[in-house]
This record gives C-alpha cells, sequence and structure tokens, in this order.
C-alpha cells in the first residue's frame, strides 16, 4: 500500500513508520514553533514612517498578498492534500503546517496592527489589482477540482489532478512566489531598515522551507509509487505549470516595484524568480530552464532546501523549542 489512500480506518496507527521523512518534518516543525508577538515589531514604526511612498507600497503590497494566501494554502492542504494520504505521519505533519498557516496569518496580522497601513485597502488588493488577481485565480483553478467534487485517487487522472494541486500549492506558490515576496521583505534588514520585522520573516521562511520540503517528498514519493503518472507528456504539463507561474509573478513584481527602491527593482527580483525556479525544476528531475545566478546571495541558506540544516544552525532567530531541545 502506497502513500496515497481514502480509508478511514486506514493510517490509524503510527508505528511502524513507513515515511521516515515525514516523521522527521514533524519532530522538525515541533522544535520550530513560535508565536508573532515574540517578536517587538512596534520597534520598526520609526522605520516604516521615514520610508519612502513606494517603500510603504511594497510592504502593503506583500501583506495584501501573504495574508489572504496563507489561508488559501490550507484550503489545499485540508481540501486537496490530507484526505487523499492515508500515511499517520503524513497526516501529523499537514495538521502542524496548517496551525502554521494560521500563526502566518496572524503575524501578517500583527504587522496590520502595528504599522499605519490602510487595512481596506491591502485587503482589496488581491481582488483589484489583476496581476494579484490572476495568481490567485491560477492556483484557486486546481483547488476548485479538489473543493467541487471528490477525486478517484486510484484512477490516473485522479492521481494527476493531486500532483497538479501539489505543484500549484507547494512549488509554485511556498516555493517560488512567497519566496519572491520573503527575499524582498528581507531586504529591507540589508539596509538596517525593519529589523524586528525581518526576524518574524525569518521565522515564517523556516515554517515554509520544510513545507517546500514536505511537498516535494510527497510529489516525488507518489511519482515513485505509481509508474502510471511517469510520461513524457504528464511531466511537460508540469513543467509548463512553472514556467507560467514565473511569468505570473514577473508580471506581478512589476506592480510590486513600479519604479524600484534604493537596491532593489522589478528585474533584479524577476532574476531571482528564474533562479528560485530552476532550483525547484532542478528538485523535481528537470533541466534548469533560466540557467541565471542569484542576484540574492544573502538568501540562499533560505531558498535552497538541501542547504536547511545550515539554515537552522547559522541563524540567529532559529532558536527551538524547549521540548525538542531537552529531548
Amino acid at each position: 500500500m502506497g502513500i496515497l489512500g481514502t480509508g478511514v480506518k486506514d493510517g490509524l496507527l503510527l508505528k511502524p513508520i513507513t515515511y521516515k521523512w515525514a516523521m522527521d518534518l514533524y519532530d522538525q516543525a515541533v522544535a520550530n514553533t513560535w508565536f508573532p508577538n515574540e517578536i517587538q515589531l512596534g520597534e520598526d514604526l520609526a522605520d516604516f514612517k521615514k520610508m519612502t511612498d513606494e517603500e510603504r507600497h511594497a510592504v502593503t503590497f506583500l501583506i495584501s498578498y501573504f495574508n489572504p494566501n496563507e489561508l488559501l494554502v490550507n484550503k489545499a492542504l485540508a481540501f486537496g492534500v490530507y484526505p487523499y494520504v492515508n500515511a499517520p505521519e503524513a497526516h501529523l505533519y499537514l495538521a502542524k503546517q496548517m496551525w502554521e498557516e494560521a500563526n502566518h496569518c496572524m503575524s501578517f496580522e500583527y504587522v496590520l496592527e502595528t504599522f499605519p497601513i490602510d487595512r481596506d485597502e491591502a485587503y482589496n488588493a488581491h481582488v483589484d489589482i489583476p496581476s494579484m488577481a490572476r495568481k490567485e485565480e491560477f492556483e484557486v483553478n486546481f483547488i476548485r477540482r479538489m473543493t467541487e467534487e471528490t477525486l478517484d485517487i486510484t484512477t490516473t487522472e485522479g492521481k494527476q489532478d493531486f500532483i497538479r494541486n501539489l505543484v500549484a500549492y507547494n512549488i509554485i506558490l511556498e516555493g517560488i512566489w512567497f519566496y519572491s515576496g520573503f527575499m524582498v521583505a528581507l531586504s529591507f534588514r540589508q539596509r538596517n531598515l525593519l529589523r524586528n520585522f525581518g526576524s518574524l520573516v525569518d521565522w515564517i521562511v523556516r515554517d515554509e522551507s520544510l513545507h517546500l520540503k514536505f511537498g516535494m517528498n510527497l510529489i516525488l514519493t507518489v511519482l515513485d509509487e505509481n509508474p502510471d503518472l511517469q510520461t513524457p507528456e504528464f511531466a511537460n504539463e508540469i513543467k509548463q505549470m512553472i514556467l507560467d507561474a514565473v511569468e505570473m509573478e514577473e508580471q506581478y513584481n512589476r506592480d510590486l516595484l513600479p519604479g524600484g527602491i534604493l537596491g532593489l527593482n522589478a528585474n533584479y527580483i524577476n532574476q531571482y524568480v528564474r533562479y528560485l525556479a530552476d532550483r525547484r525544476l532542478e528538485e523535481l528531475g528537470f533541466e534548469p530552464e533560466y540557467k541565471v545566478s542569484n542576484p540574492a546571495k544573502w538568501m540562499a541558506t533560505a531558498n535552497d532546501t538541501l542547504e536547511l540544516v545550515n539554515f537552522f544552525e547559522s541563524t540567529n532567530t532559529s532558536y527551538e523549542s524547549n521540548a525538542k531541545a531537552s529531548s
């Protein structure tokens, strides 16, 4: 029996563990638990007030995008992943991931409450701004299949839809689009601005790097266990999804930074997006498409999943909860 399945009475016994990678990620996720109010965000208020209109626009734009999309990821997990996976260790991790997405949503609410940001403007942007709305509609199209009808996970078509949903959310939304935003958010700290906001983003990145690793492992496991999915046609479709996502992100970034700010413009961010897309393609077994260098070398430890261990050990915000540290 593989990792896919919908039997209610299956997957009720945790041991012996079949997928050690899922259990390891759950243990790490629990150790990484944090809460937004542990960071004194109010200390960044003076920075926010002295920033240019374009810089404040960028922060508002990011919050506008992240806030609803953290909750959208939870719908994708609840409707599109959890019901079709049987391994209890995977269910444990998914439950923790859903809590983390809720915690991220509350983190962005904390930013909205602390900084003088127009909440209505921030909330409406994901509907009002075409490039942002287009990205959201792209994601919604994949989860709609799961929310409006049930997949037959025993069929090739059902398994393909399951993989499409994982690629849309884990690889594209969390592994490329979110990271593009994280880089912009953390770029302020490179100029000694919004340092506490940067720490908040560090913790979110740390969570998301595990989400990405889980999604990648799940995709590769399902492909390995289901040879019927391993066709050139399906592979080309998956690759094209990622290339389409890059094009959407490039347009979005031109709206995010129409004029550029100190040390950062849309072309710089979009080179980073292409670099990220190549890493994701390689992790899925494809050749890189864009072959560009990473313009934001300071982000390297955060976006390369293979360097996760170093990231945890080298980042000053990488404290682990006592439960893990004392075990």
